[in-house]
């Protein structure tokens, strides 16, 4: 079974950047989930698709899967490329599109 270590993305609810600089190893499936017959829940019989362990670095998840024999794959994060504005910005008379209100 193959973890894969990566920096998770924040959310579409976040505007900061919590929780986006530990790592995170995780277990992908070896089978893929199966709906129950009686209610219709997804369920699986895999426990290690429900475990995820969070590292201060990647070296240290990197050192966790090679002490424990665990085959990994790194996804390195993207790194957003912020551009800074300031409100005034949107009164410029060099503005491409025109304002309006």
């Amino acid at each position: 079974m193959t973890a894969r270590i990566y920096r998770p993305a924040r959310t579409a609810m976040q505007s900061g950047t919590a929780k986006t600089d530990r790592w995170l190893l995780e277990y992908e499936a070896e089978r893929p989930r199966e709906i129950e017959p009686l209610m219709g829940w997804t369920s699986s019989g895999d426990m290690k698709s429900q475990l995820k362990l969070w590292f201060d670095t990647q070296e240290e998840a990197v050192a966790y899967a090679t002490r424990n024999g665990i085959p990994y794959r790194v996804e390195q994060p993207h790194e957003p490329s912020r551009r800074t504005m300031a409100y005034s910005d949107n009164f410029k008379f060099s503005r491409v599109g025109q304002w309006t209100h």
